[in-house]
């Protein structure tokens, strides 16, 4: 029998200073995976988020996983569940790795030391993705006896630096992520008081450009003018990449609306807040601020070898290389753009300067299917967790592993969820989470898996 709203809510208030004393202790573990994945420190992270949930009944243990050439990989945590075979079965998701802090003097509070400020809970990995294995533990923790689903869980240990031996270890634990419903918490709301499931990700592709216009530098006095330095070259080339509307102008490479349709558009006020913009600056692109940011490609130089304002002088520059990272629409197979950028580049070198393209790492991107029933679950849990109708959205970045999951298990229904929001600062100081809106998230996904115990794959 069904647990009521309001037992559900009881149950997870009972609990909650527990689950935000040991999401402190999580903070306080340090668990930096650009410090090495294989490192004790994630180890000692990995086994303390296991025995976390052994104490909500999940069947947790520690696996290292190894990367494509064969060399120690990270630290994982998987585990189960299992309360009726016939029942359908749930894989929780989160991270338990976590950014490094480079400068803690840009931080107002300790980042190890979780800290309440009113009702935001500051500290590094408070939200990503701290917040996302304490929404599964306090779920599972206020469901107790009463969960109905068969539950999986796979609390990953090297997420923030691309999950590189992520396909081997599932390629060998295949049969611990087999599930009717994949939930990934490591996202996020519309606000802190305003619930969202994310219904897509953009895909990301990366490459390297360089231009080659002389052999040896010559001075800049004597042979400039008919002769372009590679610098120049490289602006042109890049500049090329965009429309006069600021709009990807690169044919093949593909644009998109949002998954769903579009609840409520951006705010352009508290973006440009949120991001610092300058007062002059006017955004590119046409179409919504929500297709721009979400569903639309993107070009970014991430990388230029140029030399510094310092150290110049009075020569052209012969060869240079810089680096693009782009972002695809959700239904674009990343390497298909990546080839139509390179074609593009390749054939259109300014003043037939030497050009060449060389295509780095790629990834998909993902949409959720916004007609299932399990997406129609959610969206109602959320509503009655929270009080008001959920508003979606999607994410311009990119979770590479979650399309990789959908084509092992084409048959799951993938729900991405987390407890991160405009104010949270995921990866820069000042990391936090609304401690109010991760209360009513576990709330949320306590109701979804207490419903789900009736699903049945479509």
């Amino acid at each position: 029998m069904a647990l009521s709203t309001q037992q559900i809510r009881e149950r997870v208030a009972e609990e909650w200073n527990g689950i935000v004393d040991l999401l402190n202790k999580k903070i306080a573990l340090r668990s930096i995976s650009a410090d090495g994945i294989a490192g004790d420190q994630m180890k000692r992270s990995a086994e303390f988020v296991a025995e976390m949930m052994r104490e909500v009944g999940v069947d947790a243990k520690v696996a290292q996983s190894h990367n494509p050439d064969g060399s120690a990989g990270a630290w994982e945590v998987v585990g189960s569940r299992i309360v009726d075979e016939s029942a359908p079965t749930v894989l929780l998701y989160a991270h338990h790795d976590v950014q490094p802090v480079p400068d803690a003097s840009e931080w107002d509070t300790d980042p190890f030391t979780g800290t309440i400020v009113g009702d935001r809970l500051f500290g590094r990995g408070s939200c990503d993705d701290g917040g996302g294995i304490a929404i599964h533990y306090g779920t599972l923790k206020a469901l107790g006896d009463d969960l109905h689903v068969n539950i999986k869980l796979f609390i990953e240990g090297e997420e923030e630096m691309g999950s590189p031996s992520f396909i081997p270890f599932i390629t060998e634990h295949r049969d611990e992520f087999d599930a009717d419903v994949i939930i990934v918490a490591d996202s996020g709301n519309w606000a802190p008081d305003i619930p969202s499931l994310t219904t897509s990700l953009r895909g990301n592709a990366t490459c390297d450009v360089t231009v080659k216009v002389l052999n040896h530098a010559v001075h800049s006095g004597q042979y400039g003018g008919p002769i372009l330095d590679a610098n120049t070259l490289a602006a042109m080339i890049i500049a090329s990449l965009y429309d006069e509307h600021g709009d990807v102008a690169v044919p093949g490479v593909l644009a998109q609306e949002p998954v769903g349709g579009l609840q409520q558009d951006v705010d352009e006020a508290g973006m440009r807040k949120d991001t610092g913009l300058v007062d002059s600056y006017k955004l590119a692109g046409t179409g919504s601020l929500a297709s721009r940011l979400w569903t639309k490609p993107s070009i970014t130089v991430i990388g230029f070898d140029a030399t510094p304002v310092k150290d110049s002088f009075n020569i052209m520059t012969p060869q240079t290389t810089f680096r693009l990272s782009m972002r695809t629409a959700p239904g674009q197979d990343a390497h298909e753009a990546l080839m139509a950028l390179k074609d593009y580049i390749e054939a259109n070198a300014p003043f037939g300067a030497e050009v060449v393209v060389t295509p780095l790492e790629e990834g998909m991107g993902w949409a959720m299917d916004p007609n299932s029933a399990v997406t129609r679950d959610a969206l109602d849990a959320m509503r009655e967790a929270f009080g008001v109708d959920p508003v979606n959205m999607g994410q311009g970045g990119s979770i590479p592993f979650i399309p990789e999951l959908q084509k092992l298990f084409p048959n799951a229904q993938v729900l991405v969820t987390g407890p991160e929001d405009p104010q949270s600062n995921a990866h820069s100081p000042n990391e936090s989470v609304s401690v109010s809106g991760l209360e009513a998230d576990t709330v949320a996904e306590a109701i979804l898996l207490d419903r789900l115990s009736d699903y049945s794959a479509e």
